[in-house]
């Protein structure tokens, strides 16, 4: 299930691209909160309090889309295209950054 379905027919290449390590496709032209929101039901997981997000403003002025390369690098997902075997990582930790594990 996804959280955006396409409505146009048109099809753009496809663009392979990894999302926590699982394989998916979009199409050239998108940007990657696009890439991933037509594959998956959220953007990520708020570190503050767990909860699924998916952007906000869709323009990059709200902070809400940001999200993580696999070598650390933040990226703002409303306003970055996605390219040929970017490694996304959605932040969805098993315990949110703001809370401590427990041992």
């Amino acid at each position: 299930m996804s959280l955006l379905r396409r409505i146009s027919t048109a099809q753009g290449a496809p663009v392979r691209f990894w999302l926590d390590g699982q394989a998916l496709t979009a199409m050239a032209g998108d940007t990657v909160l696009t890439a991933v929101l037509t594959q998956t039901t959220q953007l990520r997981r708020s570190e503050f309090s767990g909860m699924p997000r998916a952007g906000f403003c869709l323009i990059g002025s709200c902070q809400d889309c940001w999200m993580r390369l696999e070598d650390g690098t933040p990226l703002r997902a409303c306003s970055t295209s996605i390219v040929e075997g970017m490694r996304l990582l959605s932040g969805t930790p098993a315990t949110p950054l703001h809370q401590k594990a427990s041992s």
